[in-house]
């Protein structure tokens, strides 16, 4: 019995051994084939795992929001503005190197339950997707001295410096980002709970990731903010030409 098995084995052996030597440029092929599809997808998983991942933390100093009014209505609604500044820390914690490309702030609409636009607005968050310049750095005082906060995007007056946002990987950097939503009234605002705000940060890079991160944030009133900046809210006034209440443009 083993000596047929042995037998069939053999003959088997030869016949595969016959069947290579007659089709070596097949074969030749087919491992050329084989070789360049198991090269192409290593270099597509190795391209996936190498990408930028962006870490956002908040840093102690400007990082509150302002809900303030405006002075004007809209349908019986008092018109009201928000402005929004994050003391961000972004480390890139990838294994690609990227720029940031841009910051967009979410929060959920504070509105009635169960009314015509609570559902959308409730699940869906309101984006703010442009960055507002500030007029005035921000800053503390500290004794006689006073202690600027770098903005991320923009220059700030007391030092033509920039802050470099390309980020290779293990880099990290730091800057304020300032956001003024446009008038608003009613609902069109983020609740507050116990002095606080949960807030959307979310990070685009320049391949189009997204990196987004949730904080509680504190409410601040116009004369708590302006502590950290003198002209904090603003800016949307003097480009309109409309002081806010008691103030002249």
């Amino acid at each position: 019995m083993l000596s047929l098995v042995y037998l069939e084995l053999v003959q088997y052996a030869g016949a595969s051994t016959k069947w290579l030597n007659e089709n070596q440029g097949l074969v030749s092929v087919g491992i050329f084939v084989m070789t360049l599809f198991l090269a192409w997808t290593s270099g597509i998983f190795s391209a996936l795992r190498r990408r930028p991942k962006f870490k956002t933390e908040l840093i102690p100093g400007p990082t509150f929001v302002c809900i303030f009014p405006t002075g004007e209505k809209f349908n019986n609604h008092e018109v009201h503005r928000i402005g929004i500044a994050l003391y961000l820390s972004v480390s890139n914690c990838g294994s690609a190197a990227s720029s940031i490309h841009a910051v967009h702030i979410g929060y959920r609409w504070n509105l009635i339950p169960f009314t015509r636009t609570w559902l959308r607005h409730t699940l869906l968050r309101h984006w703010l997707l442009e960055r507002t310049a500030s007029l005035a750095d921000f800053q503390v005082a500290i004794g006689n001295s006073k202690k600027v906060y770098p903005f991320l995007f923009q220059k700030n007056s007391m030092s033509p410096v920039r802050q470099d946002t390309y980020l290779q990987a293990g880099q990290s950097v730091v800057g304020v980002v300032y956001f003024e939503q446009p008038d608003s009234w009613g609902g069109c605002q983020p609740r507050v709970w116990n002095g606080r705000i949960r807030l959307s940060v979310r990070l685009l890079d320049v391949f189009g990731g997204r990196h987004t991160s949730k904080f509680w944030v504190p409410a601040f009133t116009l004369q708590e903010s302006r502590k950290f900046n003198p002209a904090f809210g603003r800016t949307l006034a003097e480009l309109h030409g409309k002081p806010l209440p008691g103030e002249d443009t």
